[in-house]
């Protein structure tokens, strides 16, 4: 997988933009993590759940990474069941 599966064509415009964020990190992985969890779910999140998304994507991949492979725990402020949703559906990779 080398990108997006899915066309933002039928998506508002707030969700588009999270979704190209979703597969511009910069860590590839997280691409694959985060773009891969859009393309599922983006169109599904409630404007709840979309925020508490924003506020994900602003934070550094490398901690992403260290919370969803169990390296690090979840700060309490971000394990959310959002997160978690996030963090079970990563694809299966040797990260």
């Amino acid at each position: 997988m080398s990108g997006t599966t899915r066309s933002g064509a039928e998506l508002d415009a707030r969700r588009r933009k999270l979704l190209f964020r979703s597969w511009h990190r910069g860590i590839r992985e997280m691409d694959l993590i985060l773009g891969g969890f859009a393309d599922r779910a983006i169109s599904d999140l409630s404007d709840h759940e979309l925020d508490e998304y924003e506020t994900l994507l602003e934070l550094q991949d490398a901690d992403i990474l260290s919370w969803i492979t169990g390296e690090h725990p979840v700060p309490t402020t971000h394990d959310t069941p959002l997160f978690r949703k996030i963090a079970a559906s990563r694809p299966a990779m040797s990260i």
